[in-house]
């Protein structure tokens, strides 16, 4: 009897070990579920925050809506004050949506003012290419 008693306590302890087992895999799962939620969040926030409200004048000389799996509207304006255009002298910014990029079509080739929101680092894939969003344009008369 003493062989049968020693396997049920050795039953009896691979169940409670497996008990065990299963709820420190539970916590651990749930942990890194929360952990990688409130990460997501924070990251997410971190990277739609504008870090400056700001301002450009130039003129608009190039638009497009480009991407492979994302479309985005894309800009560049060529800055006042520069007679020749170089990488210097031009600034490439993304439109936030497209009836924006659609009033900016008709200024092409024009002196236009931009407002844009600029964020901490490249926005995200599915709202440019650049950190500067433009969510504001007006044309200047000369």
């Amino acid at each position: 009897m003493s062989t049968n008693s020693f396997r049920d306590n050795m039953n009896a302890s691979l169940d409670q070990a497996k008990v065990k087992a299963r709820r420190i895999f539970r916590f651990t799962m749930w942990s890194l579920l929360i952990a990688g939620i409130l990460f997501g969040i924070g990251y997410y926030i971190y990277r739609t925050f504008p870090k400056s409200d700001s301002e450009q004048t130039g003129t608009l000389y190039k638009l497009s809506h480009d991407g492979y799996l994302f479309k985005t509207y894309e800009g560049q304006l060529h800055l006042i004050g520069s007679a020749m255009i170089t990488s210097q002298s031009t600034w490439n910014f993304s439109v936030k949506d497209k009836a924006i990029y659609e009033e900016m079509q008709k200024y092409v080739g024009k002196t236009v003012k931009v407002f844009y929101k600029e964020l901490p680092e490249t926005a995200l894939p599915w709202q440019g290419k650049t950190p500067f969003l433009v969510y504001k344009v007006e044309p200047l008369q000369q």
